[in-house]
């Protein structure tokens, strides 16, 4: 037998962030992965986590608990896929190191990752953004932050990690426009350019801001980094009053990501161009950027306009004599 927790420790302090120079977020997601599964692991067997053994995770045990990701704990296909990617990265790092299990380790490599629907990004229509972002009180530190935030993720599309791992040096004014020295996902950077309206808000933040101990461009109300489940309040805190002002928007998912495909419409139409778009969301495939043409609606009227579809013959209908009808019958 061959004890799982030391190979389960040189693979996310060693092999992760060493080796392939992993981002601390995709640690994090690794991590919460395993302690998933080594706690689901652990109740089906009767064996406490730290006696695991490699041999445990067979294919059957594996599948078990992709199962109960989408049963008990309702888990979408993508969450349980990146799950098993988390697995599958264990296993091929594993291969090198037990030799002899590479025929239990080769049946959990076949586990097939699970189709997923493509449906059409939520987003919000000018209309409905509006009350979103007149939500904070702009007469208080908190709300000119909540604000400035809210503003960024509709007119930057940046993720909720981009947002909150901005720091004060990446905040840079020209002229009337403010400049964002972004890191995003897969350690791909990118430089956006923002409008005046933009910039005055950050400089609103600014001004009240107020030294700290920490770097980052927002703060929560200890005075410490803003993070992710923070500003997932305060978007709640927000959607809520905005719902009240807005019954459109009482039937909609408010979410980060809704305002960042929002965002991504408002670049699709404005300049019709899907490369920029990828650019400015800072996509590394256009292939993720095409989901945006599903819903572009400026695009289709551009269709219409510009094709002509084939003509019909032209004719009436005309219905049976009802006496013929009857003895046709």
């Amino acid at each position: 037998m061959t004890p799982l927790a030391p190979h389960i420790t040189a693979f996310l302090r060693q092999r992760l962030p060493v080796e392939r120079a992993a981002s601390p977020h995709t640690c994090d997601a690794y991590a919460y992965a395993f302690r998933l599964l080594l706690t689901f692991a652990s109740h089906q067997l009767g064996v406490r986590p730290s006696a695991l053994q490699l041999e445990h995770l067979e294919a059957p045990l594996v599948l078990a608990f992709l199962a109960d990701l989408q049963t008990e704990r309702g888990n979408g296909a993508r969450t349980r896929n990146a799950r098993l990617t988390a697995i599958k990265s264990f296993m091929h790092f594993v291969e090198h190191r037990v030799p002899g299990a590479l025929e239990q380790i080769q049946r959990v490599l076949a586990i097939p990752i699970q189709k997923t629907d493509r449906r059409l990004v939520d987003h919000l229509t000018a209309a409905e953004c509006q009350p979103l972002l007149d939500a904070p009180d702009p007469t208080t530190r908190t709300g000119i932050r909540d604000r400035t935030m809210l503003y960024l993720c509709v007119t930057a599309g940046l993720r909720v990690s981009e947002l909150v791992g901005l720091r004060l040096g990446d905040v840079t004014f020209s002229a009337r426009y403010v400049d964002l020295h972004v890191r995003g996902k897969g350690r791909r950077e990118r430089r956006l350019t923002l409008w005046k309206a933009v910039a005055d808000a950050v400089r609103a933040w600014l001004a009240v801001r107020g030294e700290a101990p920490v770097p980052e461009l927002f703060l929560n109300a200890r005075g410490r980094e803003m993070t992710r489940a923070g500003f997932a309040y305060v978007l709640r805190k927000h959607a809520a009053t905005a719902r009240a002002q807005c019954p459109a928007l009482r039937g909609k998912r408010i979410s980060p990501h809704v305002l960042r495909h929002t965002c991504a419409l408002n670049v699709l139409q404005a300049t019709g161009d899907i490369r920029q778009v990828a650019l400015w969301l800072g996509h590394e495939s256009i292939q993720t950027t095409e989901d945006y043409l599903r819903v572009d609606v400026t695009q289709r009227i551009g269709v219409l306009t510009s094709v002509t579809p084939p003509q019909l013959r032209p004719g009436k209908f005309r219905p049976p004599d009802a006496l013929i009808a009857s003895l046709s019958a």
